[in-house]
């Protein structure tokens, strides 16, 4: 077990404001999970090829990812940014024309 932690950076309002509540919850989840790897963290996610820098993280089925960068100096992880995909389509939704659903 790693006593590695991880935070946000610069802040949870810079990085997670505006997506939706259970986005931010994932990234908190697997954060929590990811810093107890200690300094292995440095070799997950993507670049697959290299160790360290930045790194990307994928959420929630591929619909985001995150970036993070582990500082073993620190022992902690550091969320940096997320990014989300919010799909919106109008046939699923039941809306639009029938030209935008191609009837």
């Amino acid at each position: 077990m790693s006593d590695w932690t991880w935070d946000w950076n610069p802040s949870h309002e810079h990085v997670a404001k505006g997506l939706p509540p259970g986005v931010v919850a994932e990234v908190e989840r697997l954060a929590s999970e990811l810093a107890v790897l200690g300094r292995d963290v440095m070799k997950v996610g993507w670049p697959e090829d290299k160790e360290g820098g930045l790194r990307e993280f994928d959420i929630l089925s591929g619909r985001g990812f995150f970036s993070f960068l582990a500082v073993p100096r620190h022992g902690a992880i550091y969320i940096c940014h997320i990014a989300w995909y919010e799909y919106h389509s109008a046939t699923s939704s039941g809306g639009g024309s029938e030209a935008d659903r191609g009837a």
